[in-house]
């Protein structure tokens, strides 16, 4: 597709936080990045999106090839992250979602590049995230609380 105006643009990526568990005990779904940038570091599902995919489309895609959980319910839109400098390798801007998936914690595997998926409750995530992963779990629960 050949662009008509000279504005740069950022790749667009999708991040999804997704959360198990009664109300006093949340639980959010992470994965262990396998690869740089950030590699052993967790950080939430998500990824590029590919050229010509919907945003949400890419969501499920990702959050399917990282762990293994393959989910039809609603993607709630949480926002667009796209401070500058939020990923070493460019200009990025992320759409990110919101999944409730229920009380129990479905059983996940690691895929594609995530070296482990695993839950972890609200109050005890890994003290650093991936890029700006913290900023969007709080936009998350913020908007998880106001449904």
């Amino acid at each position: 597709m050949q662009y008509t105006y000279d504005y740069p643009r950022p790749a667009l990526c999708c991040d999804t936080v997704v959360f198990c568990g009664e109300p006093t005990d949340r639980r959010v779904l992470l994965v262990r990045r396998g690869a740089e940038p950030h590699k052993d570091c967790w950080a939430l599902p998500g990824g590029f999106v590919d050229e010509g995919e919907r945003p949400v489309a890419a969501a499920r895609r990702e959050l399917a090839e990282e762990t293994g959980l393959i989910w039809e319910g609603p993607l709630v839109p949480i926002g667009t992250f796209a401070d500058p400098g939020r990923d070493p390798r460019g200009w990025t801007a992320s759409a990110a979602y919101l999944a409730d998936i229920g009380l129990e914690e479905p059983f996940v595997v690691s895929g594609d590049d995530a070296a482990e998926a695993r839950w972890f409750s609200v109050g005890k995530l890994p003290k650093e995230l991936a890029f700006d992963h913290s900023d969007i779990v709080a936009a998350a629960l913020w908007r998880l609380n106001c449904l």
